[in-house]
């Protein structure tokens, strides 16, 4: 079961003065550069709110910023006002804060000192748990408003420029696309083709997805959908679960680049009910497609760039064993380390690590991440084995889970069709081994 992210929001209850958005500190500059952290196609980035260094998720389907998720972190907010907002899910409304004047910056060169921030005060939406990387919420607009950024995904880099020369000269060999901006995200029209026709299509391009597509059959008129198709949970809106079908299609086009039999995630009428959309609005362009491209958002002028990296030719794989896996928390796990010399004891915790000696060796204690099965899909080749919702999962092939990250995991269950993979978990206290058999519930049929 694939867990994905969507995050698409709209304000019921919000009426602000119009932010300035992100500028540049020294208006010498041609361009900044920005290390990010890719979690799952996701593109994490850290900026300082108020004084306090926090993650944020960059998502382009987002108008506004939202805060969820402080830890032990205490970051002071002013002109604080409830507010209340609805997006993709079942629930329809979720209390929050809404903040202004609060001073958000990169690195001290990229600096917005009077952004608005919404404060989610529902402590249960936290989307970590799903990344295995801790994330404190999300923005979206006022980072794009002002400056091209381009996204890197092969140095895992963003450049925000500032100098309109040094951009076109990056992008000469890209392929530009007219893009729209409503209720502040950018929407693109794409080729969509279920079986044999193609049909132009308004898509909204939403970084914040991990899917490849989304489609809204209600909004498609003939929609039928393509078989096989799998009941699923698509992932966690802002309203709460949201659930769909998913499925392939024959093709995505847009200039020169065609995807092949992508995979395609569908909600159901109930999760996009409360949904502001876009007049003619089809669906979303997520990013498993846009990880396969250099690209550059463009704002300003209304443009989007991309050109083909390395990873533009690779398969797009589903979960082929059908287990949703979340990382609950960290636990300290004992290893014995063997030590050159007996007077050597050491005691830090620069990295969350605590060591007490024997003669020849350490007990070395690391904090390590768990993780436990949310749930598996029906009648995939988890379920079926027998594993079930709340196991924690200990080794995966021999190896500890404890070892790997949530992407690491999530790769080797989607890996190949056919492959047996053998899976530890302990149940109530008892250890229990499966050995599971990849298979994919969506293959592309001609139909």
């Amino acid at each position: 079961m694939k867990s994905t992210l969507i995050l698409i929001f709209t304000i019921f209850h919000f009426l602000l003065n119009a932010q300035d958005g992100f500028q540049f500190a020294d208006k010498k500059l041609d361009k900044i550069e920005i290390k990010f952290t890719n979690v799952n196609n996701l593109i994490i980035i850290p900026i300082n709110v108020n004084g306090v260094d926090l993650n944020f998720l960059l998502d382009s389907g987002v108008s506004e910023t939202v805060l969820f998720s402080l830890e032990n972190k205490e970051v002071s907010f002013k002109n604080v006002e409830k507010l209340k907002f609805t997006g993709l899910g079942e629930n329809i409304d979720i209390e929050a804060l809404s903040s202004i004047n609060n001073r958000l910056s990169i690195n001290n060169h990229f600096i917005d000192s009077s952004h608005s921030l919404n404060i989610i005060l529902d402590e249960s939406f936290n989307i970590s748990t799903s990344l295995g990387y801790p994330v404190n919420g999300i923005i979206g607009y006022s980072f794009f408003k002002n400056h091209p950024i381009e996204v890197d995904y092969i140095s895992e880099k963003l450049r925000i420029y500032q100098n309109e020369n040094k951009l076109s000269k990056r992008v000469k060999k890209h392929e530009a696309f007219n893009i729209s901006l409503e209720f502040n995200k950018p929407y693109m029209f794409a080729d969509v083709e279920m079986t044999s026709e193609k049909k132009n299509s308004k898509l909204l391009l939403d970084s914040g997805n991990t899917d490849s597509i989304w489609l809204f059959p209600t909004l498609i008129p003939g929609f039928n959908y393509n078989r096989p198709n799998i009941d699923d949970y698509l992932g966690a809106g802002f309203s709460g679960d949201i659930y769909g079908k998913r499925s392939r299609i024959h093709g995505l086009y847009f200039g020169k680049f065609e995807f092949i039999t992508p995979l395609v995630a569908m909600p159901d009428a109930t999760s996009i009910a409360h949904l502001q959309l876009v007049p003619d609005r089809k669906g979303s362009i997520g990013s498993e497609i846009f990880r396969r491209f250099n690209m550059v958002f463009d704002y300003p002028n209304k443009k989007i760039y991309f050109k083909k990296n390395k990873y533009y030719y690779e398969p797009f794989l589903f979960d082929l064993s059908g287990i949703e896996v979340r990382q609950d928390g960290l636990l300290w796990e004992k290893d014995l380390v063997e030590v050159q010399t007996k007077s050597k004891n050491i005691g830090s915790t620069n990295e969350q690590n605590i060591y007490s000696s024997t003669e020849n060796f350490q007990y070395k204690f690391t904090l390590k991440p768990r993780f436990v099965i949310a749930g598996t899909r029906k009648d995939s080749p988890a379920q079926l084995a027998g594993l079930q919702k709340g196991d924690t999962l200990v080794k995966i092939n021999d190896r500890k889970t404890s070892d790997m990250t949530l992407s690491k995991i999530n790769k080797i269950l989607k890996s190949q069709e056919g492959k047996i993979i053998k899976i530890e978990v302990q149940r109530n206290n008892k250890t229990i081994i499966y050995n599971i058999t990849l298979k994919d519930p969506i293959p592309y049929e001609e139909q």
